[in-house]
C-alpha cells in the first residue's frame, strides 16, 4: 500500500511511517508560535524597546493563531486539504523568512502576526490524519499526531533558547523558514490527495458554525469542558515563574526546564486516543479530568514537605495535570471529529476558539489572582474550573443526527 492512495479502507491499516510524517510536521508547524517566547530579551535589546512593549510580539502571535482557527480551518471542508495545507506552508515559510528580516518592530509585529495565522497548518495537519485513517484507528492516529503537535510545543522553547543565545534571534527565524521549506516538499509527494467533501463556499462554512454548535450537545460539552481545563493550564504556566523565583529563588531558566515535565503531554496523547478507541472517550475523560483535579489539590501540601522534597513533588504534580488536560484534549478531539466528518475543519474550529479563549483568560486571571491573593488563588481557581469540566462532563446528552 502506497502513501499516494486517497483513502484507506476500515480494515487496512495507516502506514507508521505516515503518521510519524504527520506527526513531525504538526509539530514545527506549531512551533512558530512559541519561537519569540524565550527570546523576549533579545528582541528588546535588539530594537531597543521595553520587555512589556516586545511582549507585543508573542501576544500578536497567539491572537493570529486563533484568527487562523477560527477563518482559515474550515476551508479544509470545502477545498482540497493537502493542496491547502501546502499553500499555508509555503507562506508560514515565507512569513517566517520576512521576520528574520524585520528591520523596524512594526514590521516583525506584522510578521509575527502573519506567522501566527499561517501557523494553524498545524490543526489542518492534525485534521489530514482523521481524513485519511480508518474509524477504527482515528483516536490513535490523532494521539500519535497529537504528540508531534505536543512535542513541538515543548521543544520550540528550548530550540529557540539556545539558537538565540549562540547565534541571534535572527538564525532561529530562518532555521524555522527552512525547516517549513522541507516539509512543504515532504507533504507534496507523500500527502494523499483528500478532495472536499462537500460543495459548500465560504460563507455557507462559515454561516454553518451555529447551526453546529446547536445540533451536537457533545460539541457544547465537549468545547466547554476543555475551555475550562484550558484556563487552569494557562492561570498555571504564566505564574509559575514568578511562584519559583518568590518561594524558591529560581529564575527563568528553571521555570523553562518545567515545561520538560510537559514531554507527559505527549505521552498521554497516543495512549488517550488509543484508549479512547477501545473503551469510549467519556470514561477515559472522566480519569483525565479527575487526574488533574488531584494533580493541583496535592500542590497544597508542598509547604509541608522538606524544602528539598518541594521542588521534586511540584514536578511530580506538573507531570500528572499536563498527562491529564493533554490525554483530555485528545479525548475530546475524538468526540468531536466523529461527530461529521465532513464538518471536521469546521467543529475543529469551534473546539479550539474555546480552547485558546480559556487560554486567554486563564493567562489574565491567574495573573490578577497571583498579584492580590497569591499562590493558592492560582491552585483554587486550577482546582474550580477542572471540577466544572468534570461536572459538565457528567451531564448525560442525547445525540442529534443530522437530518
Amino acid at each position: 500500500m502506497t502513501l499516494n492512495t486517497n483513502t484507506l479502507k476500515n480494515n487496512e491499516i495507516l502506514p507508521f511511517k505516515q503518521l510519524l510524517g504527520l506527526s513531525v510536521g504538526a509539530g514545527f508547524s506549531v512551533a512558530s508560535i512559541y519561537y519569540s517566547q524565550p527570546i523576549i530579551g533579545l528582541l528588546s535589546h535588539a530594537f531597543q524597546l521595553k520587555i512589556s512593549e516586545v511582549g507585543l510580539v508573542p501576544t500578536l502571535t497567539q491572537i493570529g493563531y486563533a484568527l487562523g482557527i477560527f477563518f482559515l480551518v474550515p476551508l479544509g471542508d470545502m477545498i482540497n486539504r493537502k493542496k491547502l495545507i501546502i499553500t499555508k506552508l509555503a507562506l508560514l515559510c515565507g512569513a517566517l523568512g520576512l521576520c528574520s528580516l524585520s528591520a523596524t518592530f512594526p514590521n516583525l509585529l506584522i510578521t509575527s502576526l502573519l506567522i501566527g495565522i499561517l501557523a494553524t497548518t498545524a490543526q489542518d495537519i492534525v485534521l489530514a490524519s482523521t481524513a485519511i485513517a480508518p474509524p477504527s484507528q482515528r483516536g490513535k492516529s490523532v494521539g500519535i499526531v497529537m504528540t508531534g503537535l505536543l512535542s513541538g510545543i515543548l521543544l520550540s522553547r528550548v530550540f529557540s533558547g539556545i539558537i538565540g543565545q549562540f547565534w541571534g534571534w535572527e538564525a532561529i527565524f530562518q532555521l524555522a523558514a527552512a525547516s517549513i521549506m522541507m516539509l512543504m516538499v515532504y507533504f507534496w509527494v507523500s500527502l494523499p490527495t483528500m478532495p472536499a467533501q462537500n460543495t459548500l463556499t465560504y460563507q455557507q462554512i462559515m454561516r454553518s458554525l451555529k447551526p453546529l454548535w446547536h445540533q451536537y450537545p457533545q460539541l457544547r460539552q465537549s468545547v466547554i469542558a476543555q475551555g475550562l481545563l484550558s484556563v487552569a493550564f494557562s492561570a498555571f504556566w504564566t505564574t509559575l515563574a514568578v511562584f519559583l523565583l518568590h518561594n524558591y529563588n529560581l529564575g527563568s531558566a528553571t521555570a523553562g526546564l518545567f515545561g520538560l515535565a510537559g514531554a507527559a503531554g505527549a505521552i498521554a496523547a497516543p495512549l488517550a486516543g488509543g484508549l479512547a478507541d477501545r473503551l469510549g472517550a467519556n470514561k477515559i475523560l472522566l480519569l483525565t479530568i479527575s487526574i488533574v483535579i488531584v494533580s493541583f489539590i496535592a500542590m497544597f501540601l508542598i509547604p509541608l514537605l522538606a524544602i528539598h522534597f518541594q521542588i521534586a513533588f511540584l514536578v511530580v504534580c506538573v507531570i500528572l495535570f499536563d498527562f491529564g488536560i493533554n490525554a483530555s484534549l485528545v479525548s475530546h478531539q475524538t468526540i468531536v471529529y466523529s461527530l461529521q466528518p465532513e464538518a471536521r475543519g469546521r467543529l475543529n474550529s469551534i473546539l479550539f476558539t474555546f480552547v485558546f479563549i480559556g487560554m486567554a483568560i486563564g493567562s489574565a486571571f491567574g495573573g490578577y489572582l497571583y498579584q492580590h491573593v497569591g499562590w493558592n488563588g492560582i491552585l483554587v481557581l486550577a482546582i474550580v474550573t477542572p471540577l466544572i469540566a468534570l461536572i459538565v462532563r457528567l451531564k448525560p446528552n442525547t445525540r442529534t443526527h443530522t437530518a
